[in-house]
């Protein structure tokens, strides 16, 4: 078999190969007659200084955020605050003038109702502005957290490479 004539086992080139592959789904050839134990030396001191030199660690990748995870319910607490912001104001507005004690209860209470159902419109519509501005601001951070994960990943990459490559390996996609 050739890869005994090469002098590597069937577990030190199963154990070799899942390495690399795990590393970065690359081929890792030898190119000065280096043994098994020594290319696996090489794999993981390079993998060790890819990790460093990038701060990237293709095992444990960056977490992704998710909609899921994502904070909701603005227009409903916006309309929860507006409504109380208007039966109190309402209220407030009301107690102003002397004629409002004379009024019946039942007016009064319709009032506040009217006035607190404005205010729940005008929250909802505040609370679902500020919900779109953030799902907004949330997908820009989520885009350039992307961005930077791909770089780190890119440079993680570069760096595995060009230590194999700068220890007489052929590395191939």
């Amino acid at each position: 078999m050739w890869f005994r004539a090469l002098g590597f086992s069937i577990v030190s080139w199963a154990a070799l190969s899942s390495m690399a592959f795990v590393a970065s789904a690359e081929s890792v050839q030898p190119q000065k007659g280096q043994s098994s134990e020594q290319m696996q030396k090489d794999i993981g001191e390079c993998q060790g200084a890819a990790k460093q030199s990038s701060g990237y660690d293709p095992a444990a990748p960056p977490p992704s955020s998710t909609e899921d995870e994502r904070k909701g319910g603005g227009r409903v607490s916006g309309a929860a605050k507006g409504a109380a912001a208007g039966a109190a104001a309402a209220g407030v507005r009301g107690r102003q003038y002397d004629a409002y004690e004379d009024v019946d209860d039942d007016v009064k209470q319709e009032y506040r109702q009217e006035n607190a159902k404005d205010a729940a419109a005008a929250g909802a519509a505040v609370g679902a502005s500020r919900q779109r501005r953030e799902r907004r601001d949330d997908r820009r951070e989520d885009k350039q957290a992307a961005a930077d994960a791909s770089a780190t990943k890119t440079a993680y990459q570069q760096s595995y490479q060009g230590c194999l490559t700068g220890r007489g390996y052929s590395v191939t996609p």
